[in-house]
């Protein structure tokens, strides 16, 4: 027999049901007493429950039900004390109602996790396509992907494939195909169009983009909201205003039943649950704008941000520098120069390393293999090729080995990667790496948000920090900054909370020692990402406006819930202490005031509105 899932409603039902007949046979007093042991037991439960809470140093308003039970009970309201027995018991089923609503679009991104892969293996008489489990695909396999197929795994698509068309909503949030080609890089969770095609995985299904959100996902939905324990801080004085008016409803009134029908209004559920589902419904919404908030805490700490700090390299540039101009030293070559950098750079997970390797690779540069190769964080990349040591990055990290290296004049906005072989300074080469369309709207936005101070901290130099801090409306620049030097200053900031938007691995620890950091993760599951409260899943900056926008609507409905809640329970109250309400029709009351808070509390899940709307376009490095 299958399980009942809410036992205790099926059991008030059943026993509304039996004393119903027992009245109809003409035994009420069976009836009563059958209504009466149920409902004292149900009491006793909720009193057990009240007390480990207690002991725990949490104060709710379920002594509030508690008393209403056992009043009603005692001056004879049974059929109140059963609709608050259901009330009470059917609790949980409004609550996994209202919850399911409000995590709809989290537990739509999870479901729809793809779980098999089809493997291409070369045979003797053709290939042969195995399923094999997700788990089981390592990186180099060759999958099948077939027309309306989700993407597996993050994958190449094969050189023979032409243009492709991708749905990439799960993900980004937008509803238009991309056009993807051979070579290109295709993200799990993508939905394939109308061509079957290969492609060759380049991470396996622990680092895949979709599996990292279902990650993410999870771990968001297991963190409680701030707000239920500020619905706890209002349960002690709600408790004390309820038996005040129903003390002085049964001493001025000489009637018992006056306080039993106070109490009954007195259950509010929104204390208990509208708060929490609110701050569901935010993360939901987030999830299907394009950014995950791993918790409700961080949405309340997002509604109340005054301070915003960027990283620079991908977050407020398009973190896709493409190389200007390549300067070698005497005694190397623009060629030679090149080859070195992009072949010491294949060891780099820095944005400058892709750019500087695309570059050699469209000059048909063929790379050298290193022997040993290590990356310095934020300093660049060391590399053993045809047995010499090659350094690959800042200028002070170069002049460790080569003390003549100098850095070139630069034009605003354009950064210098300095190249050494042994102690000798081999030259530099200079990108540029254009500020996102949309940063300065971005800015702005988040002004309008309430946000009162804006910081850049790069490891730049600081001529090209500050070209393009002032390019985005930003004041106040800190340039040179190692990971520490970023923790140190964001720990130093008074106007708090701090909000930091950073992508890369270096980022990571400013990102946890924020209040809130939010990780630029649309390139893929990155340190960064694990370290961050929140991580945007497209390479939009507009979206750290949404995730304020929707932190600071997700705290309003929470509280309105609350504040509902707690006025219509009040002013019911106080009608009832007239007797002007009789206790059955004031525990239905009740339950529509309950209905009404949950769902306001869901309006949580609407689009974002007020002052700021993300408003600021759409945009499409040193280290």
């Amino acid at each position: 027999m299958k399980r009942l899932r809410y036992p205790l409603v099926a059991a008030t039902v059943a026993v509304a049901a039996v004393s119903g007949i027992l009245i109809l046979s003409g035994v009420p007093v069976a009836a009563q007493y059958l209504v009466a042991v149920y409902a004292l037991g149900i009491a006793g439960v909720e009193l057990v429950r009240m007390i480990a809470r207690l002991r725990q140093g949490v104060i709710g308003v379920d002594v509030l039900a508690v008393l209403a039970i056992v009043s009603t009970v005692l001056v004879g309201e049974l059929l109140a004390s059963l609709i608050i027995v259901l009330m009470l018991t059917g609790g949980e089923a409004l609550e996994d109602f209202a919850q399911a609503r409000a995590e709809r679009e989290l537990k739509a991104l999870m479901d729809r996790a793809p779980r098999t892969a089809h493997r291409v293996s070369p045979a003797p008489g053709g290939d042969t396509i195995v399923d094999v489990a997700i788990d089981d695909v390592v990186v180099g396999d060759v999958l099948l992907v077939r027309p309306s197929e989700i993407v597996p795994v993050d994958g190449s698509l094969t050189e023979a494939s032409g243009p492709v068309e991708f749905d990439e909503s799960s993900l980004t949030g937008e509803s238009l195909p991309v056009e993807r080609r051979g070579g290109d890089l295709v993200l799990s969770g993508s939905v394939n169009g109308s061509t079957a095609v290969q492609l060759t995985a380049r991470r396996d299904a622990a680092h895949s983009q979709y599996q990292s959100i279902v990650l993410l996902v999870t771990d968001a939905t297991a963190h409680p909201a701030p707000v239920v324990r500020l619905a706890d801080r209002f349960a002690l004085p709600f408790t004390a205003v309820a038996l005040l008016i129903g003390a002085s409803a049964w001493v001025l009134s000489g009637d018992p039943v006056r306080f039993a029908e106070v109490l009954v209004l007195a259950t509010p559920c929104p204390l208990i649950i509208a708060a929490p589902i609110a701050f569901m419904a935010g993360m939901s919404r987030s999830a299907k704008t394009g950014v995950i908030v791993k918790g409700g805490a961080v949405l309340e700490r997002l509604a109340r941000v005054r301070t915003v700090v960027f990283d620079k390299t991908g977050t407020l540039t398009e973190g896709r520098p493409t190389v200007t101009r390549i300067l070698p030293e005497p005694g190397f070559t623009e060629a030679g120069l090149l080859q070195l950098a992009a072949s010491a750079e294949e060891y780099s997970s820095h944005v400058l390393a892709s750019s500087i390797i695309a570059h050699a690779r469209d000059a048909g540069i063929e790379l050298l293999p290193a022997g040993q190769a290590d990356e310095v964080a934020t300093a660049g990349v060391r590399a053993q090729i045809a047995g010499d040591e090659v350094r690959v990055g800042k200028l002070a990290f170069v002049r460790e080995r080569a003390p003549s290296a100098a850095a070139p004049a630069l034009e605003p906005g354009e950064l210098a990667i300095s190249v050494s072989v042994n102690d000798r300074f081999a030259g530099s080469i200079v990108a540029h790496d254009r500020l996102r369309e949309n940063a300065r709207d971005v800015i702005g936005a988040l002004r309008r948000r309430g946000v009162r101070r804006f910081v850049m901290l790069t490891g730049d130099a600081y001529p090209t920090a500050a070209s393009i801090a002032e390019s985005a409306g930003i004041t106040e620049v800190r340039a040179g900054c190692l990971p520490s030097d970023k923790v140190a200053a964001v720990a130093r900031m008074t106007e708090r909370p701090v909000v930091m938007v950073g992508d890369g691995v270096n980022d990571a620890p400013v990102l946890a020692a924020a209040e809130v950091g939010i990780a630029m993760g649309a390139r893929g599951a990155t340190a960064a990402s694990d370290s961050a409260d929140a991580v945007v899943l497209v390479d939009d900056l507009s979206k750290t406006v949404d995730a304020v926008a929707i932190g600071q609507d997700s705290v309003r409905i929470a509280l309105q819930s609350i504040w509902i809640g707690v006025v219509l329970s009040v002013v019911l109250m106080g009608v009832a202490a007239f007797g002007v309400i009789p206790a059955a029709v004031g525990a239905g009351i009740q339950e529509l005031v309950d209905l009404v808070c949950i769902l306001n509390a869901l309006r949580a899940l609407r689009g974002p509105s007020g002052p700021g709307r993300s408003g600021a376009g759409r945009s499409d490095a040193g280290r």
